[in-house]
């Protein structure tokens, strides 16, 4: 059964997870390889999978079968499981809680080639639905304090298959990586009285070098320390603590800003592996003046290694500005017909 324990020095949890050793690719060197053959995720193999907690699909369809135009189902190799109640205890001097939550797979499209950058908006605006369709519904949980929704896309960013999927996971805990952007936000808020990232998003405004592309709504831009080459983030213009209070309108705009922001460093960097992050408030939280939920993405172009893990820097090897240069290479700033039109 997987566990939570804790570093006494750094207070980091880590989720010791011996299920996902199981897995077909569990320690294989990292190497890009097309993968060929079966793939569970395809339309016709439901079978294959656990069987879906949501399904988007023409009413006159079954569930656990083809037809589907976005599921999600239970992860086969849970880091998390969600049939005890969240237990603690201490090992000696450690501490330690029993694995308990939830980790559930989106599968993006039935379309096993399919990109995020290259698919239809209203496929990308489902996508979006059903994260916050599944934050809701884990919000009822009141064992669960945090939900982390993420994407690894291709082998070199953490992804064990190649059709199109991202995963949500539930936890008892507030992740360390939340919390201090929390604190930290909660601080600047208590010293300025202002949220941090609606003023960075006036800041971006008034330099006009590292914004990406923008919408009614929404702006995608290179964070002014980025840790790494392209690293973008993508906000709201409104604040709001809350990704799953997103409005149907917000959840057009979203979809056309990422869809794009993601078919220009598709194309800029020939496709490369990427993570995003949606960060959010905890789910048992109050809406707040000082946190705004935003979302990350990472392109996968520089490894981490000794000098970044001892001191905690990161060395990136383009400035922001440069980078911004690239992705905005030939388009306008604004999200407009090239987004649109899917």
């Amino acid at each position: 059964m997987p566990e939570f324990r804790k570093d006494p020095v750094t207070g980091r949890w880590v989720i010791i997870a011996t299920e996902r050793a199981r897995r077909p690719d569990a320690f294989v060197p990292e190497k890009r390889v097309r993968q060929e053959g079966f793939c569970p995720f395809c339309a016709g193999n439901e079978s294959h999978t656990p069987e879906e907690v949501l399904a988007y699909r023409p009413s006159n369809t079954a569930r656990n079968t083809p037809g589907w135009w976005l599921r999600v189902v239970p992860n086969k190799y849970p880091a998390l499981v969600s049939n005890e109640p969240v237990k603690r205890s201490g090992d000696g001097m450690y501490d330690r809680i029993n694995g308990m939550g939830v980790h559930e797979v989106v599968i993006e499209t039935p379309d096993h080639d399919g990109h995020i950058g290259e698919m239809e908006l209203h496929q990308v605006e489902e996508i979006l639905w059903s994260y916050r369709d599944r934050s809701i519904e884990m919000r009822k949980d009141p064992r669960l304090e945090y939900v982390m929704i993420f994407k690894n896309h291709l082998r070199e960013a953490g992804a064990s298959l190649d059709h199109p999927h991202s995963q949500i996971i539930a936890m008892p805990i507030i992740p360390k990586r939340a919390q201090e952007e929390l604190d930290g936000a909660q601080r600047y808020y208590d010293y300025k009285e202002r949220c941090v990232y609606c003023d960075m998003i006036a800041q971006e405004y008034r330099d006009k070098v590292r914004v990406v592309l923008e919408s009614e709504q929404f702006i995608a831009f290179l964070p002014y320390a980025s840790r790494f080459p392209f690293e973008c983030c993508v906000l709201p213009k409104e604040h709001a603590s809350f990704f799953h209070d997103i409005q149907k309108n917000e959840v057009g705009d979203f979809a056309r800003v990422l869809k794009e922001t993601m078919h220009r460093l598709r194309i800029a960097l020939d496709d490369p592996p990427f993570n995003w992050i949606l960060h959010t408030t905890p789910l048992h939280e109050g809406e707040n003046p000082y946190y705004h939920w935003h979302m990350e993405i990472i392109p996968k172009l520089t490894r981490p290694a000794g000098f970044e893990w001892g001191t905690g820097f990161y060395i990136n090897p383009i400035s922001p500005e440069d980078a911004c240069l690239l992705l905005q290479a030939d388009v306008e700033v604004k999200a407009g017909d090239s987004a649109a039109a899917g």
